[in-house]
């Protein structure tokens, strides 16, 4: 067969060789360099915390992924392509299809040993970046623990289905991969070369051809058969039904069909590979047809069918066992089975009075003392006021709240604080003080914890605080107050001096002078090398890095300060609870964190969307939201704790029963320290979680229903009520209190939460877990009987707005420069019944203002008040002494005023009556007058940012609104029933 002569192939000149390679190899080295500089400072933060093992053990599993998978990728595609080269006819007959594809095969004849390794080269790289991210897979595989529970399909133990399956999975994955494109790569040369004609009279492939094809599509086939048998255990993550997990029609419509696809696929194989001896082309395309033939018949259409007909019409009776495995499963991996079963979530009845006495109220010694006035999401603009000091310092948005035992407060009894660090806020320094040595050398820490009890009536003065002042005061001791590592402090600084230097960094302001300090602390990287200057240099783009002369051999840099990217960093294989806070203990500011460890793989188990079902109200304000990852399986595992001045990562272990934390604790032994490390000091600060309490509270919604059938109906659902107080169309997020909860003895410290019915406003449950010691993480779930509506969150807010007294308070404040801010309305099992109280602030419009607590309201049953303060509104609710046991009892009422209760209801009159005060003389115009008199020194006095003068403000702006409503004769009282009424 003539065959057409080769054409000439261009040539390139050596020095353009050299040209090509200078160029390529300077776009490499700069595109790696910033790589290699990311990851020699990350060696290096490594070794300051003490972590580096979990450094080596990341990069090492990666790299061993990557090199394995990728090389093992390339040695297939580069095989089947030598092979099709190989198998290549020596002559191809004359057409003008082969004429085209010459001038191809001239271009690629004298560089095909390039080509192949190019083309098998970067197939097998992005192969191996894609398998390095697969780390965390390959490692639990490897050191997967036994759950010791088996799933009630397959009797397979937990352990298969979130370590082994997911790996199964990737593996199969990978190999289907590389036959594909070995396949596709084999197919391309053969049809260059001329082993496959598609336009060529006479044989379409070549018989070498065949088999290499024959033999790939036959592997693919296998590895078919071998994902029908994997398919069969991924039922239990099934979503066909509302629930997820196999449901009816996946076992006895799905199951079977994948079984049966087994066998055809082994089958379709058999009858390809047999194309080897037989030579027909068309056996491999009919084996073809009839998996997918088979494939849309029993995978789609009979389930369908089934689904259709059979279990539709009598779903809650076909589905109920399918119900009831889901309904355990979901128990078992949010950690929310009731005490019947082992769990910790108790549930009872909790039949709620509407109607209390004030013989109850004064009998509670722990609830209504403890009751928390103090918002912690809204006084962080009051901590900086009353507390600030310098403008270089500053408090996160949202404050926290802890509990400490002092001795001669409470009784000695553990009290709950509003907590704040004072930070640095290096982008608050003022225009003159924004250069590189202030930003980095000179502001580099803050100073201090501030503390202020939770059930304080007022928060106007820095002696209203508990803890507070610089140098730090109070009666919380702390050795070392200076903060190097919190949540607000987001660039690198330099520190430490060489010995006999003058120190630089700020500290504290002293009389008319400022205190400096010389960091000595073990944190921090130590720059005394140039290859660590020049990293950093790199790293963070200033020369400073490298010329400045204040830095020396004796300075470090401190990097990586939040408390959350530290733990994060050290613990990739933890979830951190979005909302760390600071605590004393051992006589030091330490962080406290919460970590979770996660599975997405837990059969039968529902999904969650972690960044969804956590997200509140208040969430982005100073917290973090959870990914947006779905998961199945949530254990509070680890309890973590960041030094605030060295930055020292403490990990402990918290559920030593939780078989992922010890897979874990297998890869990487050592880092996590065991539970009989934690301190009795810090044991008492851990709080339950917040974050962790959110997906509970939203599955306990659904999940405490026992039977199948109601839980199908839905009947008995709950529901988490949104927030009344913000915009309405956000969850209420959870509290913090310090409470006494129905049959406890005594007042712990708890996170709670009103539930309402589904698509209903009333209450229908309360729930609250522990955080104290004793009995940390016991659920106790109050189920209101349907028989009585009480009033939920929403219903109780809107009768609060819309009682006239409120709203034309409310109406006059936020009209004349100033507005008001509801607090949290909290739930509280007082009396037998559920007690509400919400705090009213006051602030000016921005900037320069702070909220000042001006209200308190209250609600029980249909009954609600508003005072100056709690015991007031207690005494006005439900008679004289009510209030005796609030804390606020003895202190001044906000602005100083003079304590007289506003006039809401008498006690002792007819339900829904109040004597009014007459009308006076006084012209209402002047009333008027008088009240806009008081709104601008108010606005004045906010600018002047005195708190003195505030306080007197108030009192004013208190007595001029007295004075309105009486000559408006605005005393008509809040409709609410008298007690025993």
């Amino acid at each position: 067969m003539a065959m057409r002569p080769s054409l000439p192939v261009p040539s390139i000149s050596r020095r353009a060789k050299i040209i090509i390679g200078v160029v390529v190899l300077l776009v490499l080295l700069l595109s790696v360099l910033g790589s290699l500089v990311r990851l020699y400072v990350d060696w290096l933060w490594f070794g300051e915390v003490g972590y580096r093992q979990v450094f080596r053990t990341g990069v090492r599993t990666r790299l061993g992924l990557f090199f394995t998978v990728g090389i093992l990728m390339a040695l297939v595609i580069g095989v089947n392509i030598a092979l099709a080269y190989r198998f290549r006819p020596p002559f191809r007959p004359v057409s003008p299809e082969q004429q085209n594809l010459e001038r191809y095969r001239t271009a690629l004849e004298p560089r095909r040993r390039l080509v192949a390794l190019l083309v098998s080269g970067l197939l097998g790289l992005f192969a191996g970046i894609t398998a390095q991210t697969r780390w965390e897979t390959w490692l639990l595989w490897r050191h997967g623990t036994k759950f010791g529970q088996t799933d009630p399909q397959f009797h397979k133990d937990i352990s298969y289905f979130v370590f082994t399956y997911p790996f199964q999975r990737f593996v199969l994955g990978y190999l289907f991969t590389a036959i594909v494109l070995a396949l596709i790569s084999a197919l391309i040369v053969h049809y260059l070369f001329g082993g496959l004609r598609l336009q060529t009279p006479g044989e379409k492939v070549t018989p070498a051809a065949r088999v290499h094809l024959v033999v790939l599509l036959g592997l693919f086939l296998l590895l078919k058969a071998v994902a029908y048998y994997l398919d069969r255990y991924g039922l239990v993550f099934s979503d066909r039904a509302f629930f997820t997990g196999a449901s009816y029609t996946d076992v006895n419509a799905v199951l079977p069909a994948k079984t049966i696809l087994i066998v055809v696929a082994l089958i379709c194989a058999v009858a390809v590979f047999a194309n080897i001896v037989l030579r027909n082309v068309q056996l491999p395309a009919i084996a073809v047809v009839l998996l997918i033939l088979t494939s849309v018949v029993t995978s789609g259409i009979y389930p369908a069918v089934m689904q259709q007909f059979t279990v539709k019409a009598n779903a809650d009776q076909k589905e109920k066992q399918y119900i009831s495995r889901n309904i355990q499963a979901t128990r078992q991996a949010y950690g929310i089975q009731p005490t019947k079963d082992g769990g910790p979530v108790a549930d009872e009845t909790y039949d709620a009075k509407t109607v209390a006495d004030s013989a109850a109220l004064r009998a509670d010694k722990s609830t209504i003392p403890n009751a928390r006035l103090l918002d912690p999401n809204i006084i962080s603009a009051t901590f900086t006021n009353l507390q600030q000091i310098r403008n270089v310092y500053g408090f996160p948005e949202k404050l926290d709240i802890d509990r400490y035992s002092i001795p001669g407060v409470n009784n000695g009894k553990p009290q709950d604080y509003i907590v704040g660090a004072r930070e640095l806020v290096s982008t608050e320094l003022a225009d003159n003080q924004q250069n590189w040595i202030n930003r980095h050398l000179v502001f580099t820490h803050g100073n201090g914890l501030v503390a202020a009890a939770a059930n304080r009536g007022t928060l106007q003065t820095t002696q209203d605080f508990a803890e507070g002042g610089l140098p730090p005061d109070g009666p919380i001791a702390i050795d070392q107050p200076r903060i190097y590592y919190g949540e607000l402090l987001t660039d690198y600084s330099i520190v430490g001096a060489r010995p006999g230097e003058q120190a630089r960094e700020f500290d504290r302001p002293s009389g008319t002078t400022d205190e400096k300090s010389t960091y000595d602390g073990s944190g921090g990287v130590n720059l005394g090398s140039s290859l660590h200057r020049l990293a950093f240099a790199i790293y963070y783009r200033e020369r400073n890095i490298l010329l400045s002369g204040a830095v020396n051999p004796s300075s470090k840099i401190i990097f990586v300060r939040d408390p959350t990217d530290r733990v994060e960093k050290v613990a990739p294989f933890l979830k951190v609870d979005g909302d760390p806070y600071p605590a004393v203990v051992n006589k030091r500011i330490v962080w406290i964190l919460d970590g979770y460890t996660t599975l997405n793989g837990y059969p039968y188990a529902q999904h969650e969307t972690l960044g969804d079902v956590t997200t509140d109200s208040l969430s982005g304000q100073g917290t973090r939201r959870l990914p947006n990852q779905e998961v199945n399986y949530i254990r509070n595992s680890v309890k973590a704790t960041v030094d605030a001045y060295d930055g020292t990562v403490t990990l402990y272990q918290f559920d030593p029963t939780d078989p992922v934390l010890q897979t874990w604790q297998k890869i990487y032994p050592g880092v996590i320290k065991p539970a009989s490390d934690i301190s009795p000091e810090l044991r008492s600060h851990f709080r339950y979680p917040e974050d962790l309490f959110k997906v509970q509270r939203k599955l306990l919604t659904k999940y405490h229903v026992d039977d199948p059938v109601r839980f199908f109906n839905s009947q008995d659902f709950w529901a988490v009520p949104d927030d009344p107080t913000k915009d309405g169309t956000s969850d209420q997020p959870p509290y913090y209190i310090l409470a006494q909860a129905p049959g406890q003895e005594g007042a712990t410290f708890q996170l709670t939460s009103a539930l309402t019915a589904l698509n209903r406003p009333n209450l229908a449950a309360y729930v609250t877990v522990s955080s104290d010691p004793t009995d940390y993480g016991k659920f106790r779930v109050l189920e209101l009987p349907g028989s009585q509506a009480v009033l939920g969150p929403g219903q109780v807010q809107s009768k609060f707005q819309s009682t006239p007294e409120i709203s034309q308070l409310v109406s006059l404040l936020d009209q004349r420069g100033s507005r008001v801010i509801f607090g949290n309305l909290l739930t509280l099992p007082v009396g037998g019944g559920l007690l509400y109280v919400e705090p009213m602030y006051v602030a000016a419009a921005p900037p320069n203002s702070f909220p000042v607590l001006q209200k308190v309201l209250v609600a029980f049953g249909d009954q609600i008040a508003f005072e100056n303060r709690l015991s007031d509104a207690l005494n006005t609710l439900f008679g004289p002494g009510a209030g005796s046991g609030a804390s606020d009892t003895g202190a001044p009422p906000p602005g100083g005023t003079s304590g007289t209760p506003t006039p809401t209801a008498t006690p002792g009159g007819p339900s829904g009556t109040a004597t009014p005060t007459p009308p006076g003389s006084t012209d209402v115009s002047q009333a008027i007058t008088a009240l806009d008199r008081a709104m601008a020194d108010l606005s004045s006095a906010y600018k002047s940012g005195d708190p003195s003068r505030v306080g007197d403000a108030l009192a004013t702006l208190q007595r001029a609104i007295d004075e309105y409503k009486r000559v408006r004769g605005s005393a008509t009282p809040t409709p609410t029933s008298t007690p025993g009424g």
